[in-house]
């Protein structure tokens, strides 16, 4: 998971963590009693973790989709939450408080955004556009605060181009770059399927392709964590 402190005066590379679904026995509710959903297949438990790891006790958290899960969760951990609303395809973007939460005056400065690509309002395939979105989320952020882009797919967008470019637009928008997390949406094999002296038959293919088995999650932060301890 994320490392917050270097480990030694060196340059070290950037922490991979995998965020692993573990076979979960239950399904988390809300107040109301009802199930949570997966966040675009991430299961609530690892949602949860993943906000717990990047903030503290009253932080702000705020989500590009208004989804349930995120508000649910915000709200286990005691963070406070709320929802980045982008007017048109450009910035700037506005929030609005999570239902029952603080009014904009008494809220505290964003730690951490979380948001979705590809979007129907950007142009993915425009850097410039991608950049500017960004650079959006980015300005409601704290010093020290990060932004988490997990890469996904949506109706009409079509499957998002490489990381890199998501990376790069992010650099353009002066952010820096924490961390890749691969999250697996299947459970891993317990051998190494080359080495399997009876493999198993080829996985089945949906529409000619096959089954998505993670997400990406790259992470960005306004600056280098270590420089807030200073």
């Amino acid at each position: 998971m994320p490392q917050t402190h270097p480990t030694s005066p060196r340059t070290e590379r950037v922490p991979v963590a995998l965020l692993l679904r573990p076979n979960h026995p239950y399904r988390p509710a809300d107040s109301a009693g009802r199930a949570l959903p997966d966040w675009y297949g991430i299961h609530p438990d690892d949602l949860a973790l993943l906000i717990a790891r990047y903030t503290r006790d009253g932080d702000l958290v705020l989500d590009t989709d208004a989804h349930p899960t995120v508000a649910a969760a915000a709200e286990h951990l005691h963070r406070c939450s709320g929802v980045v609303v982008t007017e048109g395809e450009q910035p700037p973007a506005r929030l609005e408080p999570a239902e029952g939460g603080p009014p904009a005056s008494t809220r505290p400065d964003t730690v951490l955004v979380l948001a979705t690509l590809p979007r129907l309002s950007i142009d993915h395939r425009d850097a410039h556009a991608l950049s500017r979105a960004l650079s959006a989320w980015q300005a409601l952020l704290r010093p020290g605060g990060f932004l988490v882009v997990l890469l996904t797919a949506g109706p009409g967008t079509g499957a998002l181009g490489h990381r890199s470019t998501v990376i790069a637009a992010a650099l353009s928008a002066g952010l820096v770059y924490h961390q890749h997390i691969p999250a697996l949406l299947v459970p891993l094999s317990e051998t190494e399927p080359r080495t399997d002296p009876r493999p198993a038959a080829r996985p089945p293919l949906i529409a000619g392709r096959h089954v998505r088995t993670h997400r990406d999650l790259v992470v960005f932060t306004t600056i280098a964590p270590e420089a807030t301890d200073a």
